[in-house]
């Protein structure tokens, strides 16, 4: 089965169900009861799989559709579920997004439940972490990345089902430091953000899965409900369930077992908001009848993209980790995949935009085409790039398409034209007679910026109509309309044309006929802060991920400075290494033979320096990480200058800023009062100091050692090392 056809007609018979699909995939659908799980590799055809199986299992008369759940992690992931079922002939599945699930619950059985209507859902929770901030006296209205960072570690904290009593412990068993502050003062900022939701009669994002989870567990009249609704669950990247996702689901299954998780290992790439791979990797400990299935296929891409893949997720040592499984290309060959070095950063975004430019000039859609990134700070320079190059462009996870002004405004024409449809006219023509009336043109302007991502967005509207006219002929306006509402309330946005520029976490789900995977040079991949080996895992399946976006061609860059002129001190990703065999030598992060010493040591193994055991005040034993980092206790009053202290605050917050990055990833705030507290006059002092590895040394040591001298911040971020920018 060479291909993976899409737009597949509608298919009325179980039998043409499972003749559609590849011997695994079949494997998958034609069992439509029971507990299963789906080891599912990259491009091998998942959603495809268990829309199948659903789709099977309705038109067996195994079960009705109104009785399947299936939860997936985004709304657009949960849209195109829904289509592809109504594509092969099966109406009444509930395909949602796990919040979209519990909240339309949460809803229902509120007044039975709790009393009155359900509180309103906060959109965003910056606010409410400031005020939370702001009650404790804790200086950080005016910081946007140290609430962002806060609220971050707050849905940490609740996905992770920790209260203010117990996050503490929860964080010291995850080995983590909340962004700026200890341990017990972040368990206060909790508290207190909890008290401003209270006062202001709102939940959060969070609160939607922890009272529905509540009130399942409390309430077996209602969980019984929801259970005899509900008989049959499929469960989309499962791989990125965390622990209370995975404690709602357990309410909603039950004690029943028909139950189907399809995900990927080597596709873990969330686990700093609380995901685990653990859920799906012990599936068959909790489920021991469960059936397993592997889908190893690759329809995505060709045999020289998967190739690379594969090398990527192994390896230098070439075993296979994670339980990954090993791609088996099914597509046509293509061009192999290329590596290019750049002198600096404004370079490599050049070069990249004057190829897209020359692709796009032979034909190629721009919405075939991205360029992919690990951090959203790298994303101005290919902006710029791409706009000097006039190519139409958008940005992943910018304004939502239904959003925009020029979308809102054409729905409320297109509603208007409806109440008129007499089916004179075919849909897709009325739908562009309207959007003419709201300002498209049929021709694409020649110019680019604002306008052209006006036009590009009402054409997206076009374009959908005829989708919907593809699926069901009989669609009218009154039809369309009822489509573009279900889309957006599931922010489920139609394929814009224009160059898409996307962090690889974004990306995630996604793919091009052309990617351009940019900035793959130690520091980005991995990211400066992965420092250890469980972090350093999780950015080679990111970069994994990245590979696998592609469908026929592949391009990978870096460049070996920030800005032009500078010292070129970066290297290729240690992440090709094993892969020198296709990208040629030049793909080694370090020449064969080579081994790094100096600070740490053999290759690899950081010397640690040795903590003081007793506050150098009072002499107190020191008990805690933080106290022996900073060589004081608790009782005794700070040491350091406050002038020193607060230009290494002020240097660290624009050093993250700059990075896109929280500010603890730079130093922790322990570690920065360690450095104020000891004012080292060398590097080998400042290495002697907790936090402060070989790899932060060579990035940050010059510049600390300026500010502990007395050098102004401004003066000192001016003149930062290549080296210092060369892993933001």
């Amino acid at each position: 089965m060479p291909t993976q056809p899409h737009g597949a007609p509608v298919h009325t018979t179980a039998d043409d169900i499972l003749d559609a699909l590849d011997p695994e995939q079949r494997e998958v659908a034609a069992h439509p009861l029971g507990p299963m799980v789906v080891l599912a590799g990259a491009g091998t055809g998942k959603t495809r799989a268990i829309t199948h199986r659903i789709a099977y299992g309705v038109h067996s008369g195994a079960y009705q559709g109104q009785r399947v759940l299936a939860v997936t992690f985004t709304a657009r992931a949960a849209g195109e579920m829904r289509t592809r079922l109504r594509t092969l002939g099966v109406a009444g599945v509930q395909a949602r997004t796990f919040h979209a699930a519990a909240l339309r619950q949460l809803h229902y059985f509120w007044p039975q439940a709790i009393g009155g209507a359900a509180p309103e859902v906060m959109s965003q929770k910056a606010a409410a972490v400031a005020q939370a901030a702001a009650s404790l006296r804790l200086d950080l209205a005016r910081d946007r990345t140290a609430i962002r960072d806060l609220a971050a570690e707050v849905e940490w904290a609740k996905v992770s089902m920790l209260t203010p009593e117990t996050y503490a412990a929860g964080a010291r068993a995850a080995r983590r430091e909340p962004p700026g502050l200890d341990a017990t003062a972040m368990a206060r900022v909790l508290e207190a953000y909890e008290q401003v939701k209270t006062q202001r009669g709102v939940i959060d994002f969070e609160d939607v899965l922890l009272l529905t989870v509540g009130i399942l567990a409390e309430r077996d009249d209602i969980a019984r409900a929801v259970r005899s609704q509900y008989r049959h669950f499929v469960v989309d990247e499962y791989q990125d369930v965390n622990a209370l996702q995975q404690r709602l689901l357990d309410l909603w299954v039950g004690e029943r077992d028909d139950l189907c998780v399809v995900g990927d290992p080597a596709q873990t790439i969330y686990s700093f908001t609380g995901a685990s791979p653990r859920h799906l990797l012990e599936f068959q400990t909790r489920h021991p009848k469960a059936a397993v299935v592997r889908l190893v296929r690759n329809y995505r891409s060709t045999p020289q993209v998967v190739g690379l893949a594969n090398l990527v997720v192994r390896g230098p040592s070439g075993a296979m980790r994670s339980n990954a499984v090993t791609l088996q290309a099914q597509g046509q060959d293509g061009p192999p995949p290329v590596l290019s070095a750049h002198p600096d950063d404004p370079a490599e975004a050049a070069a990249v935009a004057g190829e897209i430019a020359q692709r796009v000039a032979s034909g190629v859609s721009p919405a075939e085409i991205a360029v992919l990134f690990r951090t959203n700070g790298q994303s101005e320079a290919f902006e710029a790039a791409l706009a000097d190059a006039g190519v139409p462009y958008l940005v992943r996870g910018g304004e939502r398409f239904f959003s925009r002004r020029e979308v809102r405004d054409a729905i409320l024409l297109l509603r208007g034209a409806a109440r008129s449809d007499d089916g004179a006219k075919a849909l897709p023509d009325l739908v562009r007679d309207v959007l003419l009336g709201a300002g498209w043109t049929r021709e694409a302007p020649s110019s680019g910026g604002a306008g052209r991502e006006r036009w590009e967005s009402l054409s997206a509207l076009a374009a959908l109509s005829d989708d919907l006219v593809a699926t069901t002929s009989a669609a009218r306006l009154p039809d369309f309309l009822r489509e573009l509402d279900e889309r957006a309330a599931a922010q489920h946005a139609p394929a814009v044309q224009g160059v898409t520029l996307a962090s690889l976490h974004a990306a995630k789900g996604l793919e091009w006929d052309v990617v351009f995977l940019t900035g793959v040079s130690d520091g980005f991949l991995p990211i400066m802060m992965a420092e250890t080996p469980e972090a350093i895992e999780e950015e080679r399946r990111l970069m994994y991920v990245g590979v696998t976006r592609a469908r026929r061609e592949l391009r990978l860059s870096w460049a070996g400075a920030r800005t032009p002129g500078a010292r070129a001190s970066r290297r290729p990703s240690r992440f090709l290494d094993g892969a020198a065999s296709i990208l040629g030598e030049g793909a080694r992060s370090q020449p064969k033979g080579s081994s790094k010493v100096g600070s740490k040591g053999r290759r690899g193994k950081a010397l640690k320096p040795t903590l003081p055991a007793h506050c150098r005040s009072c002499g107190a034993e020191l008990t805690t990480a933080a106290q022996r980092k900073t060589g004081r206790c608790d009782d005794c009053p700070p040491t350091y200058s406050e002038a020193t202290f607060e230009r290494l605050r002020t240097w660290r917050l624009a050093v993250a800023r700059d990075s896109s990055v929280p500010a603890y990833v730079v130093f922790t705030d322990a570690t920065l009062t360690a450095i104020a507290e000891r004012e080292p006059s060398s590097e080998a002092e400042l290495a002697q100091i907790s936090g402060v590895g070989a790899r932060k040394l060579g990035l940050y040591g010059a510049q600390v050692l300026a500010l502990i001298s007395g050098e102004d911040v401004e003066s000192v971020l001016e003149k930062r090392s290549p080296a210092t920018d060369s892993d933001d």
